[in-house]
């Protein structure tokens, strides 16, 4: 069950993200709220690596190239075509992009990672994201066809690509990095990326003038969405690989529509319940009974090798 646990609180945590990010663009401009917000998990992060992983191994120069890699990725390249696309694309659109993470990053594993890949694993992997595009679309799935293709996809897919990359090259880091490491870097490099596009768009009066609101979303999104879900991601990620990790991704929309419910007042809805089904359905046959089915017996062979040592 680590698997899952690791990848349902990760998920759950960045699923907030959509209602703190909502808050926190009413005072800054999207990759401002990016910057700050890396910015803090930063601060946070470097202390807990310092303390916790006293005996890290030493980055070498292709190490440190990773990492940017990493940071540039998963952080920088992502958030700035996340929020564009939030900005600019029909919120349906954008989020079904998202929903869609899943499905390159199992074929970026299989080219690269050559991880096995099963049919029970690409059911599951296919039922959770119906379910996401049931909640995405409030049961209109048929409307998400008639959208049409814009040059704001271009912005979606480039979204869509590194973080796939950002989950696929994690796995090559994680195997000689810990999840903490591996987070605090990248989130390091991401950082640094950021900070030019946020110095440009932002002026010292939109900092005096922010809202408490903001502020506490900024730090929310800091220590919960960044922090704990990045490195419960990598560390779901080091123990069952990033094809199955992927799959809880899913869980995302189903997050997001339980807290606009709580803090946003809005409706939940029958469809959101179907398809939080789907997802949940579709996480269960890529993980669970993949795993129950490596554990069971095989009780032909078993009868087999009795009776080579009887005989």
């Amino acid at each position: 069950m680590g698997n899952i646990y690791y990848a349902c609180i990760s998920d759950k945590h960045m699923g907030k993200s959509f209602i703190a990010g909502k808050i926190a663009v009413e005072s800054f401009e999207p990759t401002t709220v990016a910057f700050l917000r890396f910015f803090g998990a930063m601060i946070l992060l470097f202390p807990i690596m310092w303390v916790t992983e006293k005996h890290r191994p030493t980055p070498t120069k292709k190490d440190w190239v990773r990492f940017a890699l990493l940071g540039l990725t998963g952080i920088a390249i992502y958030n700035i075509c996340f929020f564009l696309a939030s900005k600019h694309a029909p919120v349906i659109k954008s989020s079904l992009f998202i929903a869609a993470n899943p499905v390159l990053i199992v074929v970026l594993s299989g080219l690269f990672l050559k991880e096995k890949l099963t049919k029970r694993h690409l059911i599951g992997m296919a039922i959770a994201l119906c379910g996401a595009a049931i909640i995405i679309s409030e049961g209109h799935v048929v409307n998400m066809l008639r959208l049409g293709f814009e040059p704001i996809d271009f912005v979606l897919l480039g979204a869509v690509i590194s973080w796939a990359l950002y989950s696929v090259l994690g796995k090559v880091v994680l195997q000689k990095f810990s999840s903490v490491v591996s987070t605090t870097y990248a989130v390091a490099f991401g950082t640094l990326f950021l900070f030019p596009f946020a110095l440009a768009e932002t002026s010292w009066t939109d900092v005096v003038q922010a809202t408490p609101q903001t502020w506490i979303s900024i730090a929310h999104m800091s220590v919960f969405v960044t922090v704990v879900s990045f490195i419960m991601y990598y560390q779901g990620i080091k123990i069952v690989g990033a094809a199955k990790a992927s799959i809880f991704i899913n869980f995302m929309p189903v997050s997001a529509v339980i807290m606009a419910t709580v803090f946003l007042g809005e409706s939940f809805m029958l469809v959101h319940a179907i398809g939080a089904a789907f997802v949940l359905t579709g996480v269960y046959i890529g993980t669970t009974l993949a795993r129950q089915q490596k554990k069971k017996p095989n009780v032909n062979q078993s009868g087999d090798n009795n009776v080579k040592t009887n005989g």
